[in-house]
């Protein structure tokens, strides 16, 4: 089956169906890694837009419901080089195709993804439309332009959950299956607005009890549960459009000891005053090199976002920065002493290939276990 990808400024790129049939419009954007695609594939933070993998083959280890980062994947569609047909994993229990099908994601495949990446470097991220029915080339481009941007629409709401629950799942081991946990040390609340279910594991595996809470909870709520620490979890779209989280991090600032990852320390900036702008094409991969300001130390890290933190206006209200990307200086982490903050862009859960920013986990759960003061010591 043939399918189509329309962007909005015309430009049509023809190629074969992957997965299931339909039409959806989202943003386009491009992400580097070369593993994890279903790991990415079932992020929420995707959700509103069509994922281009620059890595040239797909699929080669097939799929499993294991490593899943939520229930269902909320990404709009795939572009893809190659599909392989017969993938190969003792793990697998599915192949990609078989996996967009079931979950009904439109894929395309077949197409010069450098074209498209390279088109997306140049402009930005472009809305677009992925289609198996629409064959005019002249009517996707106009649904494409027609499509609604990301910037100023809360997709939070399309992802988060409406009811709080426990978290006990560990990490996984490839030995031996899922770990056991440490015995717990400490209560934390995850404010989930599309937290993937690793940064979950990373707070079992620490020694957390682990309270998941949605996205728009009243902050008296979430002072009943009596957490030592809250940790606002990644999610998707533009950050100034969660008001509600926002209007809760505000109120609970200084009371509880808070972590932020990727959207959470979006939000958490915005709750201090801060400014949030969008990038041109965003980052989204797993090997972009962030430096740790306090001790010169360089982390290879997967990122997935489109939004930044404006590291002036953040520096104005009292935050220190404590992470910059070294591909364009943009800010990655920040440090507020006074109302017990720490949050990074980047996924420290993710591993990218190395794990050097795996300990932040370990580091924080110490702090809040031990009640000592989330400072500078707890990042590096």
């Amino acid at each position: 089956m043939t399918c189509k990808l329309a962007l909005e400024d015309g430009c049509i790129f023809t190629g074969l169906s992957v997965g299931a049939s339909g039409t959806h419009t989202g943003e386009v954007v491009f992400n580097t890694a070369m593993t994890g695609y279903q790991e990415i594939f079932t992020d929420p933070s995707y959700c509103g837009q069509i994922v281009t993998m620059t890595f040239p083959l797909l699929g080669n280890y097939g799929t499993n419901t294991e490593d899943f980062e939520s229930a269902h994947p909320h990404l709009a569609g795939v572009v893809l080089r190659e599909v392989p047909r017969n993938p190969s994993s003792y793990r697998a229990t599915q192949s990609l195709h078989e996996f967009l099908s079931e979950r009904g994601i439109v894929g395309l495949a077949g197409i010069d993804t450098r074209a498209l990446t390279r088109r997306t470097r140049i402009h930005g991220a472009l809305r677009g439309v992925i289609s198996t029915e629409v064959s005019d080339d002249l009517a996707l481009v106009e649904m494409a332009r027609a499509s609604q941007p990301l910037t100023g629409v809360n997709l939070v709401q399309a992802v988060a959950p409406k009811e709080s629950t426990p978290w006990t799942q560990g990490l996984w081991h490839p030995a031996g299956g899922e770990g056991a946990p440490e015995s717990v040390r400490c209560h934390v609340v995850a404010l989930d607005c599309g937290i993937k279910r690793e940064i979950l594991r990373h707070l079992v595996q620490c020694g957390c009890k682990v309270t998941v809470a949605p996205a728009e909870t009243a902050p008296e709520i979430i002072r009943d549960l009596k957490p030592n620490g809250l940790l606002v979890g990644n999610g998707p779209g533009d950050p100034a459009a969660v008001t509600e989280s926002i209007r809760t991090l505000t109120q609970l600032m200084g009371k509880v000891p808070m972590l932020g990852i990727c959207l959470g320390h979006q939000l958490l900036s915005l709750a201090l005053g801060a400014k949030t702008y969008k990038l041109k094409f965003g980052h989204h991969g797993a090997n972009l090199p962030v430096i740790n300001q306090q001790t010169g130390r360089v982390e290879i890290t997967s990122q997935n976002h489109g939004f930044a933190v404006d590291a002036e206006s953040l520096e104005r209200v009292g935050g220190t920065v404590t992470h910059v990307n070294l591909n364009d200086g943009t800010l990655e982490g920040f440090l507020h002493r006074d109302h017990g903050i720490i949050a990074v862009q980047y996924h420290p859960e993710a591993s990218p290939g190395p794990h050097d920013a795996r300990g932040m986990f370990r580091r924080f759960v110490d702090s809040v276990a031990e009640k000592k003061p989330l400072d500078v010591d707890t990042l590096v």
